[in-house]
């Protein structure tokens, strides 16, 4: 039987690190403290007291679960149900109404529009912890299941297929909110000799290692790094300006140099290094292909102006 001590006690060995996030939705401070005193020791939780923030807050924060308040003014729970579940970005958050309702036609509606549980006022702490604890286990399970799909098998990144799913989400995402999305294109430099000099095993080794290095450089959550091809790699990053989206990808040569990977067949150094372009672009003023095909060419000024270095405008910027 599982324990009430902790959220965690429901998720299996190799569920995400990170605390569980929640949003806690309810026009009544009250009732949002009952719920926080309930999760705050080992959940990250957010607020909201209005359909709009909480629709805000979850496109921004990407909660793991939404408990949400049916009557509210303005917008009620339903109406935040149907429009969170009608967006890419929050479609997968699971909603569970917490209310007073008691009415079956209306917890029908619910669940017709999404929701995966009805829990009713006033509310009962542990009853409402292991609903919790079982929406986000079931979450962590069909979490891994696509993830599986769309994961490289080399590199364990996500793959092509993923990276293109996301990038037309996240530019829809700026549009409507008109903020700052970047790409970071990388290049492993002289791949082909370090394939026919070390061996395709080792290649393989190396891109794996330069996969974590990548990965490991990004900063949030929503941040994603993907295998593009080949040797090369991409990284999306939302709500990122071009100056920040330049200082990650130096921080990844950076942190590649510290791993001093050999490379005694390259003719910029005796490591393994990575030419990079970077695009950005502002509430869609480029179109998703407008932003990669920037960031191409200017991986291609990279490579041109003696590779090993990143490139974010003409000329480019040696590391």
């Amino acid at each position: 039987m599982l324990s009430d001590s902790s959220i965690f006690a429901a998720l299996p060995d190799g569920a995400p690190a990170h605390k569980p996030s929640l949003l806690m939705v309810d026009d009544q401070t009250v009732n949002i403290h009952v719920m926080y005193r309930a999760f705050a020791e080992d959940c990250q939780v957010f607020k909201a007291t209005n359909g709009k923030t909480a629709l805000q807050l979850c496109e921004s924060k990407l909660p793991d679960l939404v408990l949400l308040d049916i009557e509210m003014p303005e917008m009620d729970g339903f109406e935040v149900c149907r429009r969170l579940k009608a967006n890419e970005t929050t479609r997968n958050i699971p909603v569970i109404f917490v209310t007073s309702h008691s009415d079956p036609e209306k917890e029908t509606l619910g669940l017709e529009l999404g929701a995966v549980d009805f829990i009713s006022k006033p509310i009962n702490p542990s009853v409402l912890r292991a609903r919790v604890r079982t929406h986000l286990l079931l979450k962590y399970q069909s979490d891994a299941l696509r993830s599986l799909a769309f994961r490289d098998g080399l590199t364990t990144l996500f793959n092509r297929r993923f990276f293109d799913h996301q990038l037309e989400m996240e530019w829809s995402r700026s549009v409507r909110q008109a903020s700052s999305l970047a790409i970071i294109l990388l290049d492993v430099d002289f791949f082909k000799r370090y394939n026919d000099h070390y061996g395709h095993q080792t290649g393989d080794d190396c891109l794996r290692e330069i996969a974590s290095t990548v990965k490991g450089s990004l900063r949030r959550k929503t941040d994603i790094a993907a295998r593009y091809g080949g040797e090369e790699f991409i990284c999306l990053l939302p709500e990122t300006s071009q100056d920040n989206a330049m200082e990650i990808a130096e921080k990844i040569s950076k942190r590649l140099q510290e791993r001093a990977l050999p490379h005694l067949y390259s003719d910029v150094s005796q490591y393994v290094t990575l030419s990079m372009g970077v695009a950005s672009s502002i509430g869609g003023e480029l179109e998703a292909e407008q932003l990669i095909a920037l960031a191409d060419q200017r991986l291609y000024n990279a490579k041109n102006s003696g590779r090993a270095r990143v490139c974010g405008e003409t000329p480019a910027v040696k590391n």
